[in-house]
């Protein structure tokens, strides 16, 4: 029995999106991680054993960015997630032991929960993705920090800034590095694979920059209820502001990272993962992109399969 026999006249028909081609997605799951031809020639997937080495190994790319960048006399705009979280901890031990003063980097934190309007949480609210950029890497920094004027959150009025900033940066020949993890959805940020459907043409798609109050689909308020709110719904917003294409696929390196495995051989990620290396780029799956920028992605090697059913 195949998975589209049993989705019409069920609850779950018209809940993935029109442009998901089912049978593919599940062919993409028994793939591993072998190259595909469409992957840009500077693109690595990095295997780690545990979360531990995952967090350092990522967070150590960032921080070899920063560093790189520095020991050239140039400028960094980088765009940062909220999620994956852990290798900010690791970035700022690098920082600190090569004492690498971050005032050259300018930061693009790429959404933001908010309300059908767009407004955000106050920033000294915990669950506010401006909150714990601050407590996980801006504050750790200390007087290496990033200057607060050259750090920009996804706020209402400072998110449509954001492509003018970043154009002006990239005319002055600064490489913009995106820092990205890919959502049970496929999105990056909070660009929803069902957004999609409002374009005629992907190369319409491509130009998006930003979206205000996105809505988000319920499998993506779902892994934030299991990720960032100890399973409760009910403080997950519906709603976020994002950066879309128009944005993060002018990176000139990529650092990915998929750590979504959880106890007892239970995850979330894995489906996700593969794929986002073997769809191929299509504008209904947000991350099958990622892999036609330079870059690295790292992930748990479990995410890498056999995605087989389990009792656990």
């Amino acid at each position: 029995m195949d998975f589209m026999s049993t989705v019409k006249g069920s609850l779950l028909e018209g809940f993935y999106p029109a442009g998901w081609d089912m049978a593919k997605i599940d062919a993409c799951c028994d793939k591993g991680v072998k190259r595909e031809d469409f992957w840009n020639k500077k693109f690595k997937p990095i295997a780690c054993d545990n979360v531990a080495e995952f967090d350092t190994l990522m967070g150590h790319e960032i921080a070899l960015q920063i560093k790189k960048a520095r020991d050239k006399g140039e400028k960094l705009a980088m765009i940062l997630p909220v999620g994956p979280m852990g290798m900010y901890k690791w970035a700022v031990f690098f920082l600190k032991e090569w004492n690498v003063c971050c005032d050259h980097v300018y930061t693009f934190n790429m959404d933001e929960w908010c309300d059908a309007d767009g407004n955000t949480l106050p920033s000294d609210n915990p669950a506010s993705f401006e909150y714990s950029m601050k407590q996980a890497f801006f504050n750790k920094l200390g007087k290496l920090t990033v200057p607060e004027s050259q750090r920009n959150f996804a706020t209402k009025d400072n998110l449509p800034t954001y492509p003018e900033k970043i154009a002006k940066l990239k005319a002055e020949g600064v490489k913009l590095v995106l820092i990205y993890g890919i959502g049970r959805m496929c999105h990056i940020a909070f660009w929803e694979p069902q957004f999609a459907a409002e374009f005629k043409s992907v190369e319409e798609w491509k130009k998006q920059p930003y979206r205000i109050a996105a809505k988000l689909h319920p499998l993506t308020i779902e892994q934030n209820a299991i990720t960032s709110f100890k399973s409760r719904t009910t403080l997950v917003p519906c709603r976020a502001n994002t950066i879309g294409p128009g944005l993060f696929l002018q990176a000139d390196y990529a650092i990915g990272g998929c750590d979504g495995a959880l106890s007892r051989g239970m995850g979330w990620q894995g489906m996700s993962f593969l794929t986002t290396l073997h769809y191929g780029p299509d504008m209904n799956i947000t991350s099958t992109f990622m892999p036609t920028l330079p870059g690295k992605l790292f992930y748990l090697s479990e995410l890498a399969g056999p995605l087989v059913a389990e009792c656990n």
